[in-house]
């Protein structure tokens, strides 16, 4: 958040920012016991049917529950220097938003909570938002230098004429894409003839691409491979290995990441701000 402070109307810290707390890892999350408390829940036992709610609001809204709601069991102490377990659940800011959309609208903390964590997370989107668009111009100007000395590599192997380039790439894509052609990604994405595949991929789906690029060069030159066949083979199998690691680590395939809007807008955009200087 960049060391802002939400405040109220009356110039007080919202609640909520008082009761949030960091991870060792800079992350940050809300217990639902001091939730509960800020929300005016006396018996625990109700704010917990709350979170239920707010998990099935989660799993249909297609994230994975796991990742925003963690169930641990924390000692307090009872007295007399004895401790007891309870059941905690670690909540993050999109957890909040939804448990709060589930409580109790009759409580005016709640309607505070609503209006903050829907501009918090809005927010948060715009900031996830902003940093994709900074990761794919990198990647993806990355992509056009290493693109050259692939090129090279693949030059120096025996593949000369541009359409024996052409099909080069495309076994690099074919290993990468589960078979797929240039074409068939580029049908696949619903792109005009004119449009670059590259130029409307993710920030994921590009460092997948700039991986194969950079080893495929690698081999090339390791090897010294000869031969369009075997420059062709080679581009292949980095690009089913590249594949295999993906799917290994429970990724999502390439020719299944969504279709990003077109690069060139967000360079555009760029270039303006940059002109333009920061705004006031």
């Amino acid at each position: 958040m960049g060391g802002e402070v939400e405040k109220r109307g009356n110039g007080h810290i919202s609640p909520f920012e008082r009761i949030k707390r960091t991870n060792e890892a800079g992350m940050e999350f809300w217990s639902s016991r001091t939730f509960a408390e800020v929300l005016g829940y006396g018996d625990y036992r109700n704010f917990e049917a709350v979170i239920e709610k707010a998990k099935l609001a989660c799993f249909n809204s297609g994230h994975r529950i796991e990742d925003h709601f963690v169930d641990v069991t924390e000692m307090v102490a009872i007295g007399s220097g004895a401790e007891r377990e309870i059941k905690v659940t670690l909540l993050s800011r999109y957890a909040c938003y939804l448990v709060i959309q589930n409580a109790d609208p009759a409580k005016e903390i709640v309607a505070h909570g609503q209006t903050y964590f829907a501009v918090q997370t809005r927010r948060q989107e715009l900031e996830d938002g902003r940093i994709e668009e900074e990761r794919r111009l990198l990647l993806r100007d990355e992509i056009r230098r290493h693109n050259t000395q692939l090129a090279d590599a693949a030059k120096n192997a025996g593949v000369v004429e541009a359409i024996d380039y052409a099909i080069f790439q495309n076994h690099g894509y074919m290993g990468l894409y589960g078979g797929l052609k240039q074409e068939d990604i580029h049908r696949q994405k619903g792109l005009k003839k004119s449009q670059k595949i590259l130029d409307h991929m993710g920030s994921t789906e590009l460092a997948a691409n700039l991986f194969r690029a950079t080893q495929a060069e690698e081999k090339l030159r390791r090897d010294k491979v000869q031969g369009k066949n075997a420059a062709n083979r080679t581009h292949h199998e980095v690009g089913v290995k590249v594949r295999q690691t993906i799917k290994e680590l429970g990724g999502t395939m390439p020719e299944h990441l969504p279709t990003a809007e077109n690069i060139k807008k967000i360079e555009s955009k760029h270039r303006k701000e940059l002109k333009d200087g920061p705004s006031d």
